[in-house]
């Protein structure tokens, strides 16, 4: 039986990924703020990320087949602007560097037959001269996030050229379900136009409906992670759909499928933004050339599938509200 761990499994990716791996019949440990995410065939142990000496024995005695890195910690282009920004950087640090140093440390002492993906980001490109990325595109990030899992993906590189370490990296693209937490955009749309749908709100502010997005679709994300450790050398990819489309698009998506006017309900406020990210889109060649990845499911059905599944908790809700006969 395939033993895996996977960090930030509380996440909309380690959600979707301890699902999958469990119907494939593996041993999971998910960990999530430092304690075990319960799902069904998970071990129960309790893990530290911050400490280097728990990571260490917890590798040592589960000797995982596979660690999937996917902790985040985000801070949102619509969030508030912190009054202490080396908060935000020493945070970000400790998730997407620190965490990780520990994990690639303790597989080159106790089990270097273990492979490993980190999860980056798109937003290591930052300011991109080209509009399409891929694996040969510097790195140029921009913000907080950027920049740490920037710094993330050199830690991966120096384990596997240094110590022989199977570390692979992949920068993901926007990708969505269910699953995605409300501050995200795509969830924002979804949620304020099922509200508005049902009475309870007249009106959607967004930041910029112009602004153009290479939107995924999560669970073909989950799927290239695995696919890329099962690839005999560790490699970096772009895990991207090669597509984009505006927010306002997003929007019109929904609202028709709604039955409603979305110009009778949506408004723009640019004040609602710290940063604009430039318009990009990823060039996933490479993976489709050596795994034969390809996303499963186009932008509109997306759309789609994220508003039938918010209706579908809606009336659930409703229906759990309900006073007994």
């Amino acid at each position: 039986m395939k033993r895996v761990i996977v960090i930030g499994s509380k996440g909309q990716d380690g959600r979707l990924l301890c699902e999958r791996l469990i119907r494939n019949s593996c041993a999971v440990l998910g960990i999530a703020n430092g304690t075990i995410e319960s799902t069904e065939a998970c071990n129960f142990l309790k893990v530290d990320i911050s400490d280097r000496h728990d990571v260490l024995e917890r590798v040592k005695s589960w000797r995982p087949d596979e660690i999937y890195y996917l902790a985040a910690f985000h801070h949102s282009s619509q969030d508030a602007i912190s009054d202490d920004p080396i908060e935000i950087f020493n945070k970000s640090h400790s998730v997407h560097v620190t965490g990780l140093l520990h994990f690639l440390e303790a597989i080159r002492m106790t089990s270097l037959s273990t492979r490993l993906f980190y999860a980056a980001s798109s937003l290591v490109f930052g300011a991109s001269p080209d509009e399409v990325q891929n694996e040969a595109t510097p790195m140029n990030p921009r913000c907080v996030y950027g920049i740490t899992k920037a710094s993330g993906i050199h830690c991966c590189r120096y384990y596997r050229a240094t110590h022989g370490v199977y570390a692979a990296s992949g920068f993901l693209y926007n990708h969505e379900s269910p699953y995605r937490a409300e501050k995200f955009v795509s969830q924002k749309i979804i949620r304020r136009a099922v509200d508005i749908y049902r009475g309870g709100s007249e009106t959607l502010i967004l930041g910029d409906l112009s602004a153009r997005i290479d939107w995924g679709y999560a669970p073909d994300f989950v799927e290239a992670m695995s696919r890329i450790l099962s690839l005999p050398e560790a490699h970096e990819f772009v895990v991207a759909t090669g597509e984009t489309h505006t927010v306002q698009e997003f929007v019109e998506i929904t609202f028709k499928r709604l039955g409603l006017n979305w110009k009778k309900h949506v408004k723009e406020n640019p004040a609602l933004l710290n940063r604009r990210n430039p318009p990009s889109f990823g060039d996933a060649s490479k993976l489709r050339r050596l795994t034969d990845w390809r996303p499963t499911v186009s932008f509109e059905k997306l759309v789609e599938t994220l508003l039938d599944a918010e209706l579908g908790n809606r009336i659930r809700l409703s229906l759990t509200e309900m006073p007994p006969p």
